[in-house]
């Protein structure tokens, strides 16, 4: 009897075994806990990142146009002013120069064509003349040294430009900084692409409505035969004052008395 009784306990445990063993599917536990955490993990960095994007909103308030801060580049450390006047400037056309006062120019005469300005990244240097008038039509224009921003900085500065209203890029050979912003009476020279200035320089100055002559006019290509924006006329260096002749080479107009202004680094806001 008693080993009939330990046969019937042993079958008993191993069917208990089974029961237990089948009642406890950890598999499926396991996949649903990895399941949960992924997901969380996915939306915690959701979360992170919109709190990013809020907090970099946040810090560019302060640089939004508003009828009481109508030049938020004042707050900007750096800026160097101007004080081109709306009228007066004058059109020129190619091959006719420019002898500018700033390099790159931030206001005067000009081309006729306005150089295409929505968020065009241009691979080569183009015809300064031309982007002056796409300055006078609100959009902001960044040069750059091609021997000195390459590679990791280019694509920096390019993210920044392509497809974004009223904007516009070009390599300016010779530029005495690796990078120069420039906007109508405005310009700021840095050695960063991840400067925080050039996102605050963009929110005061692209198409804000108080620093710029035309308002509500077009960015959009002119097209060959004006301005071509897939075979752009190439860049020429600003010419010397000593070779304006009233010709070929002509005075910049409508300047500021100043020459100029630069915002104090030790006074932001200022």
């Amino acid at each position: 009897m008693a080993s009939g009784k330990s046969s019937k306990a042993s079958r008993n445990k191993a069917r208990n075994s089974v029961v237990t063993q089948r009642s406890t599917p950890w598999g499926l536990i396991a996949g649903v806990l990895v399941v949960v955490l992924f997901a969380g993990a996915i939306f915690g960095y959701a979360v992170y990142k919109n709190n990013e994007n809020s907090a970099a909103q946040d810090a560019l308030a302060a640089y939004t146009p508003s009828d009481t801060n109508r030049d938020p580049s004042t707050q900007i450390p750096g800026v160097v002013t101007d004080n081109y006047t709306g009228s007066g400037q004058g059109h020129i056309a190619s091959p006719t120069r420019v002898a500018y006062t700033h390099t790159p120019p931030i206001g005067g005469t000009h081309d006729q064509y306005w150089a295409a300005c929505t968020g065009v990244v241009y691979p080569t240097a183009v015809r300064q003349e031309n982007l002056v008038h796409s300055l006078e039509h609100g959009a902001v224009w960044i040069a750059y040294n091609p021997d000195q921003v390459t590679g990791a900085a280019l694509d920096t500065l390019s993210a920044k430009v392509d497809g974004q209203p009223y904007t516009v890029m070009a390599p300016y050979p010779g530029l005495d900084q690796p990078i120069s912003l420039q906007a109508w009476n405005h310009q700021l020279k840095l050695s960063d692409a991840n400067d925080p200035r050039i996102d605050q320089f963009l929110t005061a100055l692209r198409r804000n409505q108080y620093n710029y002559p035309e308002i509500g006019a077009t960015c959009q290509a002119l097209g060959p035969g004006a301005f071509d924006q897939d075979a752009p006329p190439p860049f020429e260096p600003t010419p010397p004052v000593a070779e304006v002749d009233g010709g070929t080479v002509v005075t910049e107009r409508g300047a500021g008395a100043t020459g100029g202004t630069m915002a104090d680094p030790t006074k932001p806001g200022q």
